[in-house]
């Protein structure tokens, strides 16, 4: 081929590219097929893959049957579904743009904002701001109607131990407002290969889903957010094995607060939300087999003395009283009842309690020096051994506003602490047994000032009374003083 003709070639190739990408199609305005996208089946809640394929890559959603493809070229599986079910409309997953098929031209009208508004949802900083002023209810495409934020989250097996987590973490103003704004966190580096960020991404987008005012149904899938848990904790929750609601949180709010950057000695949101600090008093004793002198002598030297140390937390663990063997005169099991401040008493720097390794002993109390602006409590209803998992079923009587902390601080936190007052935000319950029970929580709508109880996909109201009779396993409390995170 001569060079004249090469350059011919080259030159139509650009006029070609310079056509498709400079000119609007005349039919991109006037699609005849905008009628026949159906917005009820539409549901973008689980992981963008071909149905076919299972690729990852350049995903679309037919809007007419629900169904997610890879491609629109020729022998692509989108096209051929297009040609074999006259599915015409389609929209790009992650361009967000619209394309009809086979005709194969973008399509642009502003009736199908509320499609990608529902796929990908945006806040601004005024409408984040008013999100607890009001209690308005919304209504969904299915005629349903909700408020945003207590919205059920579906149980696609057995991962409601992680549904009500994350149900409770939704309703922590400052940490939703944070992922509610994708600009927070987007542009934080992690190393190359770093799979961690994937649950800031995924908390983030369920996150606003949740809050979304527009949404199509009332309720929203958490299958995305929990793949991205069973792949990031190698398996250790799972979606189809029912798990610890503590276990998993303690290990999600560590996860988030790595994958944010955050250590020991910098800070995220999740350290800047939750996080406080104690002084740990330990003393080692003696092995009880000893005889008398050795452990006189043993109890006179350095290793053996009180040592304090400095720790900080993102929940405090309360011990329940244990539970009672043998049956009333009716022969049934009585349910005991403990008062939230005799387990409270564990952190006033004077109750000692033994802790037992699998070779020493030790003897350690505990006082606070740091509450943070929300205070978690773990209930340790569960005691496991070599056989079974035990349920202690002591119900915790506690006061659903001014929990004061002040007693438990140090006398220098106590002068520091202006306000050490907390009210219930959420609470967290396990009914039935240790392996076969499941979850449920209590929230307060703070624009209403209402309680809801939310159990999978169910939502009712519920009276603040009904909550404390309750087998409360986590508890997320507020403190009084307004907190703005800088």
């Amino acid at each position: 081929m001569s060079l004249t003709n090469v350059l011919i070639s080259l030159f139509r190739v650009r006029v070609k590219i310079g056509r498709s990408h400079g000119f609007e199609d005349k039919r991109s305005r006037h699609c005849p097929y905008l009628d026949t996208i159906n917005r009820s089946v539409l549901d973008f809640d689980f992981e963008k893959l071909c149905s076919i394929s299972l690729s990852h890559i350049n995903v679309y959603a037919c809007l007419i049957c629900g169904k997610y493809f890879q491609g629109r070229g020729q022998k692509s599986h989108a096209y051929i579904h297009s040609v074999q079910f006259t599915h015409h409309v389609f929209l790009n997953l992650h361009t967000l743009k619209f394309y009809c098929l086979p005709d194969n031209y973008k399509i642009i009208d502003s009736s199908l904002e509320d499609v990608t508004y529902v796929l990908k949802p945006t806040f601004t900083k005024q409408h984040i701001a008013g999100l607890d002023k009001h209690g308005k209810l919304y209504r969904a495409y299915d005629g349903t109607t909700y408020l945003p934020g207590i919205v059920g989250l579906n149980n696609i097996k057995a991962n409601d131990y992680a549904n009500v987590v994350l149900q409770a973490l939704s309703n922590v103003p400052p940490l939703r407002n944070y992922f509610l704004e994708e600009d927070n966190y987007c542009r934080i580096r992690r190393p190359p290969g770093d799979i961690m960020f994937l649950l800031v991404q995924r908390f983030g987008e369920l996150m606003r889903k949740l809050w979304n005012p527009r949404n199509f149904k009332a309720h929203v899938s958490p299958h995305e957010m929990l793949q991205a848990v069973v792949l990031c904790s190698k398996k250790t929750f799972q979606i189809t094995k029912q798990g610890d609601a503590v276990d998993f949180l303690s290990w999600f709010l560590n996860a988030l607060h790595g994958a944010l950057g955050g250590t020991k000695k910098k800070t995220s949101i999740i350290s800047k939300v939750f996080q406080g600090s104690m002084r740990i008093f330990s003393k080692k004793l003696p092995h009880p087999d000893l005889p008398a002198e050795e452990k006189e002598a043993l109890l006179l030297k350095a290793e053996y003395q009180e040592k304090m140390s400095e720790s900080t937390f993102l929940y405090l663990t309360l011990d329940l009283p244990t539970a009672p063997l043998y049956k009333d005169e009716k022969e049934q099991l009585i349910i005991p009842q403990v008062p939230l401040f005799n387990i409270l008493a564990k952190f006033n720097g004077n109750n000692e309690k033994e802790y037992k390794t699998y070779k020493e002993n030790f003897l350690k109390r505990f006082q606070l020096t740091k509450l943070p602006p929300y205070l978690v409590f773990c209930i340790k209803r569960f005691t496991k051994n070599n056989f079974f998992v035990e349920k202690n079923p002591t119900i915790v009587n506690f006061p659903i506003t001014n929990v004061d902390l002040r007693e438990y601080l140090t006398e220098e936190a106590q002068a520091t602490e202006k306000i050490t007052t907390y009210d219930l935000v959420a609470n967290i319950v396990h009914d039935g047994k240790p392996t076969e029970g499941s979850y449920r929580i209590h929230v307060l709508h703070h624009g209403t000032g209402k309680w809801y109880e939310l159990q999978d996909l169910q939502v009712i109201d519920i009276l603040p009374q009904m909550i404390t009779l309750s087998e409360a396993y986590i508890q997320v409390c507020c403190s009084l003083l307004t907190f703005v995170i800088r």
